[in-house]
């Protein structure tokens, strides 16, 4: 099989040197986890190089054959799964380094906002070589460890000078753990949740001032104010073609959850209509992230491609059994 070396440049505001990548015989698949099919960019990239294309929604693929996947993450989760692997990542939002897995997300490993346009033949380039790994047999790893073992004996001491020594270390490895933990949860609030939060007030504001609040209101208020309208929008947020689409970031449920809200608020919805209602507009909600979190999980390829499908038709019979149930609690909470 004859492939090519394709060039993938970040596109406007974007992030990224870009890459550079060459399918070879044993690794020559690009994956398209972007949900609703195979996305034009992982076609473009699959059409250049000679790499064959597949929807890493509905399909898995091992690692080792995965020349690069293409993803459409703003920066949370899934942004950081595929660099967390080494596998080159292609993000068609313009997202950066961000999320709880920011920090495996570097500039030879990935690269946001690509458009079509971005991926062209490379001339003339080269693919930069991945360095052999260091290997140690039996003995010598055994050697090694009794060596190291050895080493921290003997800078621990013995007797009281050991204890108290070993006491410090502890206390040290202590802080420094609730240290970087802090570090980090102040990091992903400033680079991740703060910058959600105003996207989705940025949001609201948007449907609120256009008048799409009241239009979205009224469409889904005859639904939302009575049992049988609410499990069936439960049925309908679940359907596993079209939850995928409303998952990325539940950005939909909180939109209409805020707008559904004011109209309890309001008194044009009964109150005891909230919990369902909360559960009818949820029912999607993580379904986007199945594919991902079955990898962050190291599923084996078999259980990811029936997991896939399982998830999401269970969606189906949870999502309305869930709004009965909740139906049935609110008259708790009156």
């Amino acid at each position: 099989m004859t492939y090519s070396a394709v060039k993938i440049s970040k596109g406007r505001g974007g992030w990224g040197s870009g890459l550079t990548l060459l399918p070879t015989d044993e690794n020559n698949i690009v994956i398209s986890v972007t949900g609703g099919g195979i996305h034009p960019v992982a076609a473009k990239i699959a059409e250049l190089s000679g790499a064959e294309v597949v929807d890493g929604f509905t399909n898995n693929v091992p690692d080792a054959k995965i020349l690069c996947a293409v993803i459409n993450c703003g920066g949370t989760a899934r942004i950081g799964v595929y660099p967390k692997k080494r596998i080159p990542t292609v993000d068609v939002y313009p997202g950066e380094p961000g999320g709880p897995l920011a920090q495996f997300i570097t500039d030879d490993i990935f690269v946001s906002a690509v458009t079509p346009a971005e991926v062209t033949v490379a001339v003339g380039a080269t693919v930069p070589a991945a360095a052999p790994a260091a290997t140690l047999s039996a003995e010598e790893t055994a050697a090694a460890y009794k060596a190291d073992a050895a080493r921290k004996a003997a800078a621990r001491g013995t007797g009281f000078s050991g204890f108290v020594v070993g006491f410090g270390n502890g206390i040290g490895y202590l802080i420094n753990t609730l240290l970087s933990s802090g570090r980090q949860a102040v990091k992903l609030t400033l680079n991740t949740i703060i910058p959600f939060m105003a996207y989705v007030s940025l949001l609201i504001g948007i449907v609120t001032y256009t008048g799409l609040a009241t239009w979205i209101a009224n469409l889904v208020s005859p639904l939302a104010s009575n049992p049988i309208g609410l499990i069936l929008l439960g049925v309908i947020v679940g359907l596993p073609f079209l939850s995928p689409i409303l998952g990325p970031g539940a950005a939909i449920a909180q939109v209409i959850g805020v707008l559904m809200g004011t109209q309890i608020a309001s008194g044009a919805i009964p109150v005891q209509y909230a919990l369902p209602t909360l559960f009818a507009i949820d029912g999607q909600v993580g379904c986007d992230f199945v594919p991902v979190g079955l990898s962050l999980g190291e599923a084996e390829p078999e259980t990811v491609s029936v997991g896939v499908p399982a998830v999401l038709f269970s969606r189906q019979i949870t999502s309305p059994l869930s709004v009965i149930i909740a139906y049935g609690a609110s008259f708790l909470l009156i």
